[in-house]
């Protein structure tokens, strides 16, 4: 069980090490954190905040005291890394050429190039795009489309599987953090587990006989509400926990033959994050891929769908009436960051340095009995801190001092469910960054 102050998919800054650590920030640090907490509203995952930054450049963050810090999180923005200078230049060149915005029946150049790129880069099925600022939005677009084109209203999703925080995300997101004292939420909506190999509840080992026990949950709704809209999922969850191909391609099966669609959330595992484009290119082409976060450059809000040539019949309809849907400024980002992961072959180095990254953690695990369990694919990795490996209960305390072990080395990440530690550094590090990794983490196991 997870204790009160985590949240599945969150990170708490609630807990005693968070605290020890601000008391060993500067006056002046410390006196931004209290107008900080005087002026925002507070709220569990946000509420107080862990320092105050003063440049995001790179792989890297800086604060106030200028303490540099590899970053490991990023909220999936920084694929390419934090300001990076061609994104800033695109933005720049667009506000400079009086083109910042675009009314509702007008489109412009930038918006155009940009949706081109994007198709261009997709699985060739992919052919139609629609904008909006935000991820969430982005969600709520897809299951629209999903609604609208197939006639039906009902949805399965998974447990925990974050998509945001409107009611419709939240819905089909089921954290029960973002749903809890808001009254009903969104009718029609069904959870079922996402696959787990290493927690798994039956006990088993192999994976397709896994996958079979978690195949069963979707069929049983079904048997129930074979009126279905969509499934929605993240190709490979924010853990990360990576799906077997045969586990997506009976999930495809089963909507086919129910006339759903399957979307794909890659807001978190896109862009290049698992050492593919988009992460469905390990599995296959779903009817929809949600986008996100990276596609701003980490400079600007941008997000989208990208969805098949057959499911543009919804001229009578609008479900995606934003006011940014055609904006030029974001979408000058957009392109630089397409053609920026393009020309310095991120998505080769997300794969290679993945991979080395991948076999270092395994090596480690070897050594220490507080690995629990090692995942990943690309730059999308996790650390599973268990205090027993035969019962793998969750290790949250020494997570939690790791974490600031590691801060205080220079390496910032998130903890997932409270023991996870996740790595998901920027597309542009290279193998001095790589290490620094290992060994930062080395350094703060040995002292829990």
């Amino acid at each position: 069980m997870l204790p009160s102050n985590y949240v599945q998919q969150g990170d708490s800054n609630a807990t005693t090490n968070h605290q020890n650590f601000r008391q060993e920030l500067s006056d002046e640090t410390k006196f931004w954190l209290a107008e900080d907490a005087t002026y925002f509203f507070h709220q569990a995952l946000s509420t107080p905040v862990m320092n105050v930054l003063s440049k995001t450049e790179g792989a890297y963050i800086y604060d106030l005291e200028g303490n540099k810090y590899l970053d490991l999180h990023g909220n999936s923005v920084h694929n390419v890394g934090f300001s990076n200078p061609q994104v800033i230049a695109a933005v720049k060149q667009q506000l400079d050429e009086g083109l910042a915005f675009t009314p509702r029946r007008y489109t412009n150049l930038p918006v155009i190039q940009f949706a081109k790129k994007l198709v261009n880069m997709a699985p060739p099925e992919l052919t139609r795009v629609l904008l909006c600022p935000g991820g969430t939005s982005a969600v709520e677009m897809a299951l629209i489309l999903a609604k609208q084109i197939t006639g039906k209203w009902k949805i399965i999703s998974f447990w925990d599987d974050y998509h945001g925080t409107t009611f419709q995300a939240a819905s089909v997101g089921a954290v029960e953090h973002f749903m809890t004292g808001n009254g009903p939420m969104v009718p029609g909506t069904f959870q079922v587990e996402f696959p787990n190999y290493y927690r798994n509840p039956w006990g088993l080992e192999d994976k397709e006989a896994i996958d079979n026990m978690y195949l069963r949950q979707i069929e049983v709704i079904i048997q129930r509400h074979p009126d279905l809209a969509a499934i929605i999922g993240t190709t490979i969850s924010s853990t990360p926990v990576v799906p077997t191909k045969y586990y997506w391609d009976q999930v495809w099966d089963i909507c086919k033959k129910q006339d759903a669609l399957l979307i794909f959330d890659e807001v978190v595992c896109g862009l290049g994050r698992t050492g593919k484009r988009f992460a469905c290119e390990h599995y296959l082409t779903p009817d929809a891929v949600v986008l996100g976060k990276a596609l701003g450059g980490g400079v600007v809000p941008l997000a989208g769908i990208i969805t098949r040539e057959e499911y543009n019949i919804l001229q009578h309809r609008s479900i995606g009436h934003f006011t940014h849907e055609k904006n030029p400024l974001t979408a000058s980002a957009g392109l630089a960051t397409l053609e920026y992961l393009e020309q310095h072959q991120l998505v080769k180095n997300s794969a290679q340095l993945g991979a080395y990254l991948l076999d270092k953690l395994l090596e480690m695990k070897d050594l220490y009995p507080i690995i629990g369990h090692v995942e990943g694919q690309g730059l999308h990795l996790s650390v599973d801190l268990v205090k027993d490996r035969r019962s793998k209960e969750r290790a949250f305390d020494e997570a939690n001092q790791i974490l600031f072990h590691a801060l205080r080395e220079g390496l910032s990440f998130k903890l997932i469910d409270g023991n996870v530690i996740t790595i998901q550094p920027a597309l542009i590090i290279g193998k001095d960054e790589a290490d620094f990794i290992i060994n930062t983490l080395k350094k703060a196991l040995e002292k829990v």
